[in-house]
């Protein structure tokens, strides 16, 4: 019975110490000096290195957000750029802080990890030639498609060729590049994956224009940036980063109008820029956290917009990642 009893408290003792092992990566970020964040290994307009390895992209653009309301500078971020394969055992082991690397948002990988948001909200589609004049998907009966494994994307093929009585071949590769490429010298008839996704690989075509995106939509894909479970601080800096971002386009606070804020007499307003209350410290951080983002790198549409949105190389339209406001379902919790 001793025995029993003693097993049993070091059982508890060494949940105590794992627990506290894990509940400290705002420490650990602050003594590293930088944050680790898990990116794509190149997607236009999500996250992406230029030739002098510099990144860029609305994932990116995210990590960035983290590090300036931590650090007061968005440089402080050491991007690892991941597989869609291996992209969850770096955060699983603690390689990274944060899992950035537009990742669709299901219950199997919550049950794992916490996904702090929704920073993209898309759905699979597909890419045809124009030649082969398809309008529709519903026309993709006997179709070869090609897409990347380790996605949520074979499933949702396989479920809609079967919902619509159709057959297809699938024809798998590892890594985005390889789908692509595999694409674009005809070893398939059309190319499937989000559809954000699809305007960012359209860009690496030889002839971009001779390819058509097509109008169906045929899943639910809420993209977002996740973190460990375990850690609840950490958790909710990133969550409420995010949501602040989200609140600043709402009330009109950009990073061309964040020193107006600072003397606005709306209490909304400064709650949100930390002219009052304490809602930084119950985080962690300071009072100005949310000033550090949207000075630094905007608020959510600022993002959006130079990097996915119509004034980028992609051109996509809001959509459903509208504010709520506007016709969107882009909502976030108040800061009260």
């Amino acid at each position: 019975m001793t025995r029993g009893i003693l097993m049993t408290g070091l059982v508890f003792a060494f949940g105590i110490h794992a627990g506290a092992a894990v509940a400290q990566t705002l420490k650990n970020v602050k003594d590293r000096g930088s944050l680790l964040c898990g990116v794509t290994q190149g997607l236009p307009g999500f996250s992406n290195p230029d030739d002098k390895g510099n990144w860029s992209g609305l994932d990116v653009d995210f990590c960035r957000a983290i590090a300036a309301a931590i650090f007061n500078d968005p440089s402080k971020v050491k991007f690892t750029p991941l597989s869609t394969k291996d992209r969850f055992e770096p955060l699983k082991t603690g390689d990274i802080d944060v899992l950035s690397r537009n990742t669709t948002w299901t219950l199997s990988r919550d049950a794992l990890f916490n996904f702090i948001g929704v920073n993209y909200y898309d759905g699979q589609g597909f890419m045809a030639r124009k030649a082969l004049k398809v309008n529709s998907a519903l026309e993709l009966n006997g179709a070869s498609v090609c897409t990347q494994t380790g996605t949520t994307t074979e499933l949702n093929l396989a479920d809609y060729f079967r919902a619509n009585n159709m057959k297809y071949e699938v024809i798998a590769f590892a890594t985005a590049d390889e789908t692509i490429k595999a694409y674009e010298s005809g070893r398939c008839d059309v190319f499937t994956t989000d559809v954000s996704q699809l305007y960012a690989e359209r860009l690496k075509l030889t002839n971009a224009s001779d390819h058509v995106i097509l109008p169906e939509i045929i899943s639910k894909e809420p993209l977002g940036p996740l973190v460990r479970q375990g850690d609840d601080q950490w958790f909710d800096i990133v969550k409420w980063i995010h949501f602040g971002m989200i609140n600043a386009e709402e009330l009109g606070v950009s990073s061309k109008t964040i020193d107006e804020a600072l003397k606005s007499n709306l209490p909304e307003i400064r709650r949100l820029v930390g002219v009052e209350g304490n809602f930084g410290e119950q985080l962690g951080l300071t009072k100005d956290w949310l000033v550090r983002v949207v000075k630094h790198v905007g608020n959510y549409g600022e993002t959006f917009e130079r990097n996915v949105g119509s004034g980028s190389k992609l051109g996509i339209s809001r959509g459903l990642n509208r504010l709520w406001t506007k016709g969107g379902i882009q909502y976030a919790p108040p800061i009260r």
